[in-house]
């Protein structure tokens, strides 16, 4: 999951119907580089304590995912003239569910901020072992506000910067899944030394396929924008997929050399499991330096997930769902109130995770964050399952078993969140209803935040 996923994520304008600038590959980009986040830098410690689990989750969520794909790449074409997943739910299933799916959306938004935060830590310390002294969350509290002051002196992450920052994040897989290629070709023994003990059972794989979701949130991303995409029908479905696809087969090459590289208990215990398996493969040192362009990803997606937090607090401000207040801009025409507001949130969080591991507490961050993002994908299959009832006749029954087998996914990823996590995402989602209620009862009708500049 990328910072730019929700750059147009919710927006209330109509399609652009003077220019569509977005093609094929631009979009297929767009997929693969919202995906491809700081998540997957710790997931493989993260799944570590899984074993073969995780290869059999991975297994369920390319299959989910891609039926999720689908679902956006059907409403696309069967709703050319919808602006992205808010329209798609709200004229299918009404305001009020629309505007609670986009608010559980941008929860994970600022929960993302602290995931982001807490997955750098590992990293930065790898490169600058004078921060391994300090306690781990507070150098992840510092991050979330080093950003939050950068973005309120205006600074903003241009489109150059995050093109580097996206190369910049799949130098460290290229190089893990080039030497696992050639340590396979050389040393085949090497991928037997090590194997996972962890049995394979139900919970676990439901466990992990969670863990799983979290890296590849952000395969909406090409029906995001759909009001500026060329041949929106056309292009979206074909981009979704490819992108999808693309995303998988990398994910899958990472984690399933560093589970068979390094020993299981070893991987789990690593705060920056990259370093891990490239040490392993390329000798004790050489992965000091991957840990730099991690770092550059990683401080590159909290900078962009910081900016991005504060503009949508700002626009659900503007539209009349939090106090205006919030809506203010300082003189640098920062969203100073929403920044700060975002910020204080994700430090909440971050300090929350205080008594856990550096591992443990990302793990929690992303459960939360899969868990909030379950409701948008939930109701975007829905919305295929109401599209496909009201024009049966000319419509292919294909469409109703892509959106019931999309619902029936994300609920088997519901009960892999555990617990804890799915109550914190309850008592996150439900917090927006009395803003819905306010936003009601003074006259106003549920509306789409506007997509930022």
């Amino acid at each position: 999951m990328n910072e730019a996923t929700i750059a147009t994520t919710v927006s209330g304008a109509g399609p652009v119907a003077a220019k569509r600038p977005l093609g094929f590959w631009m979009c297929t980009a767009l997929v693969i580089g919202n995906t491809i986040g700081m998540g997957i830098f710790l997931q493989p410690a993260s799944l570590a304590p899984y074993g073969y689990n995780a290869l059999i989750a991975w297994a369920i969520t390319i299959f989910g995912t891609v039926l999720l794909a689908l679902i956006f790449a059907n409403l696309a074409r069967r709703m050319a003239q919808a602006d992205g997943p808010y329209e798609y739910v709200r004229a299918t299933q009404g305001d009020g569910v629309a505007f609670l799916a986009m608010w559980s959306y941008w929860v994970s938004v600022w929960v993302t901020n602290a995931a982001l935060a807490v997955g750098v830590v590992g990293y930065l310390t790898a490169v600058l072992p004078a921060l391994g002294a300090l306690p781990p969350v507070l150098v992840a509290v510092g991050l979330i506000w080093l950003f939050a002051i950068v973005n309120l002196l205006g600074v903003r992450t241009g489109g150059g910067v995050q093109i580097v920052t996206t190369f910049l994040k799949l130098i460290p897989m290229a190089v893990i899944i080039g030497l696992g290629i050639w340590t396979l070709l050389v040393d085949p023994s090497a991928y037997t030394q090590n194997l996972p003990t962890t049995p394979v059972t139900m919970p676990s794989i439901l466990a992990a396929s969670t863990i799983v979701l979290y890296a590849m949130l952000g395969i909406e991303s090409a029906a995001i924008p759909a009001g500026q995409v060329h041949h929106p029908e056309r292009t979206i479905p074909r981009a979704t997929i490819a992108g999808t696809v693309i995303t998988a087969l990398v994910y899958i090459g990472v984690t399933v050399i560093a589970l068979f590289i390094v020993p299981q208990a070893t991987l789990a215990g690593s705060s920056a499991p990259f370093v891990e398996v490239l040490d392993r493969l390329a000798g004790v040192g050489g992965g000091r330096w991957l840990a730099f362009f991690v770092v550059i990803s990683g401080v590159g997606c909290l900078n962009g997930w910081t900016m991005l937090a504060g503009d949508m607090t700002r626009s659900f401000a503007a539209r009349g769902f939090l106090p205006g207040a919030i809506a203010r801009c300082n003189r640098f025409g920062a969203p100073a109130v929403a920044l700060v507001a975002t910020a204080a949130l994700a430090t909440v969080l971050a300090l929350m995770n205080y008594s856990k591991s550096l591992v443990d507490g990302f793990t929690f961050l992303t459960i939360v964050i899969t868990a909030a993002n379950l409701p948008l994908y939930l109701c975007c299959a829905l919305a295929l399952v109401v599209v496909w009832r009201r024009d049966r006749a000319g419509v292919s029954r294909a469409l109703l078993w892509v959106g019931l087998g999309g619902a029936i996914y994300t609920v088997f990823v519901f009960f892999g969140v555990g617990l804890q996590p799915f109550l914190l995402a309850l008592v996150l989602a439900a917090a927006g209803l009395p803003f819905y209620v306010w936003r009601r009862l003074r006259g106003g009708a549920a509306a789409a935040p506007t997509r930022s500049a």
